[in-house]
Parts: structure tokens; C-alpha cells; sequence
């Protein structure tokens, strides 16, 4: 992914050469990165030279254990804990990171939860909760991002005058269930296609202060929770869900938040990427032999 390509300078007509996922020198926030999606994506981005700030909840041992592997690697990394549901956390969150790292080239709002239950059966107290993080945690995480990543650009610019600043990226993660619909997930669908909707208002907003946003909607990543919350859960099974052939792995989605950060997809925006095997594009209907003509 490192592979040395020919990019076309927009400015002077120069082919110059870009590293497509060299995250060299970048600064990154990753929300939720604890465990699972967010965990993965952090040493993802990690290991293709990001230095990269971990906030997490409430699975403290994940994100240290991804800061000490981190450091390790040779790459700075900090983790910060908040309650994103809250916008104090999320100004205060992002605002340690960017301290800690100097600054913000990216955010990946990955922070959120998943609610299984019936439409008839939701209550207010379960409707806030999902809402609060999953949207209005990163509404206003990518709100204070903002002018960390414009700080960022004019310095990079003030340091090299002749060079061009690919721009801030901010990659709001969603869900397929932000477009296909599935019983018992009302609320979670909601907060994921109202993310998608965001995300298109957002980059269009952005776009004077050359920063870019995108969405990244995963199908079935396999985590730790699908353990927890359903105890018979198998690899097996999951494959058998996904037209691929197999679920997806937190550090895949890892490596396509990595393009949505590089300056490679500096050209991106506004767009919602479905990560997922191929989910979205089947048809639920029960398959039928394919008749063969003559």
C-alpha cells in the first residue's frame, strides 16, 4: 500500500510523486479506539506512521495496550478517555489530542454503540443514549477538529511555502444499517443513516477550509462483543452472512480509514464508502437458478 505513484499537482500541472497510505508525520484522533473497529484502525494507521491519539469509554486496558504497541513501533500515542454523549468530553477530547500530538491532520469518529431492540419496545432513556453518542458525539468531536486541522494546514504551509497541503480529513464511521434495513434496528439505523446525511452537509461546509469528509460504513466486522452479546456467535456463521465468503476484520477497515486520511484521497469528498463483502449489493430475495439461453 505504500507503492510510490504519480499524482497530478492541481496547481502548477506537475507530476509529483505521492506515497498513496504513507501516513508519515500525520496526526490522528481515532474515537472508540479501545477495542474493536477503533482499536483496529488505530494500529492501522499506526503502522503506516500516523502518530495517533486512542480516545476510549471505558475499555481502558485495549487502549493502552494499543499505545504500548504503538510506542513500540517507534510512533508517539496517548489515550484519553471521555464520554462522548457529552459535548464538554468531546471539546475536551479532542483538544487534549491535538495538544498531545501537536496538532490534527485527521479524526476518525468511530465511537458509538449498537442497540438491538424492538421498535414497540424502545424507550426514551434507550433512544437519547444512542442518539447522544452516536451522532451528537461526533457532530460536535468533528466541530472542534475543525479549527486544530486549519491551524494545522497554515503551519504546514508557513514551513513549506512551495509545497501543497493536501488538506484535514475527517472519516465518520456509519453502517450498512445506515442504508438496508434489519428487524430491531430502528435506533441504530437512524443514528447511522442521520451520520451519512451529516457527512455529505459536512463536506460541502468544509470545503473552503480544504478539509474533506468522508463516511466509511462497515458490514460484518467481527469484534469482540459479537462473543459477548451472543454467546453461540461462530466465524462460521458470520461467513455464512456475508456474500464474500468471510466477515471482515477491525484492522481491514483500518486500512481503507488509512487511504481516507493520506493524502492520496485528497480528491474525496463526501462520499459513503460501504465496506462489507459485497451486503449492499445483494438483493434479499431467496436465489433462483440462473437460466441459461437456447
Amino acid at each position: 500500500m505504500k507503492g510510490e505513484q504519480s499524482h497530478q499537482n492541481s496547481k502548477n500541472g506537475q507530476t509529483m510523486p505521492l506515497n498513496f497510505c504513507d501516513l508519515s508525520g500525520k496526526l490522528v484522533l481515532v474515537t472508540g479506539a479501545g477495542t474493536g473497529i477503533g482499536r483496529g484502525v488505530a494500529l492501522v494507521l499506526a503502522e503506516m506512521g500516523a502518530d495517533v491519539a486512542l480516545h476510549y469509554g471505558r475499555s481502558a486496558d485495549g487502549a493502552l495496550a494499543a499505545v504500548k504497541q504503538i510506542n513500540d513501533w517507534g510512533r508517539r500515542a496517548v489515550a484519553i478517555q471521555g464520554d462522548l454523549s457529552v459535548v464538554a468530553d468531546c471539546r475536551r477530547v479532542v483538544d487534549e489530542a491535538a495538544e498531545f500530538l501537536g496538532g490534527l491532520d485527521g479524526l476518525v469518529n468511530n465511537a458509538g454503540i449498537t442497540t438491538t431492540i424492538n421498535f414497540l419496545d424502545v424507550t426514551e432513556e434507550q433512544f437519547d443514549r444512542s442518539y447522544n453518542l452516536n451522532i451528537r458525539g461526533e457532530f460536535f468531536c468533528a466541530q472542534q477538529a475543525v479549527p486544530h486541522m486549519v491551524a494545522r494546514g497554515q503551519a504546514l504551509r508557513e514551513r513549506n511555502p512551495e509545497g501543497d497541503w493536501a488538506g484535514g480529513s475527517i472519516v465518520n464511521i456509519s453502517s450498512v444499517h445506515g442504508m438496508l434495513g434489519c428487524p430491531g434496528h430502528s435506533v441504530y439505523a437512524g443514528t447511522k443513516g442521520a451520520i451519512n446525511a451529516f457527512t455529505r452537509e459536512l463536506a460541502i461546509e468544509l470545503i473552503p477550509m480544504h478539509i474533506r469528509a468522508n463516511v466509511l460504513a462497515p458490514g460484518t466486522i467481527e469484534v469482540p462483543s459479537y462473543w459477548r452479546k451472543s454467546p453461540g456467535y461462530t466465524r462460521e456463521a458470520g461467513n455464512a452472512g456475508v456474500p464474500w465468503g468471510r466477515v471482515g476484520l477491525p484492522e481491514e477497515v483500518g486500512y481503507l480509514a488509512a487511504y481516507l486520511i493520506s493524502d492520496g484521497s485528497e480528491f474525496m469528498t463526501g462520499s459513503v464508502l460501504y465496506f462489507d463483502g459485497g451486503l449492499t449489493a445483494k438483493m434479499a430475495l431467496p436465489e433462483q437458478p440462473v437460466q441459461s439461453e437456447g
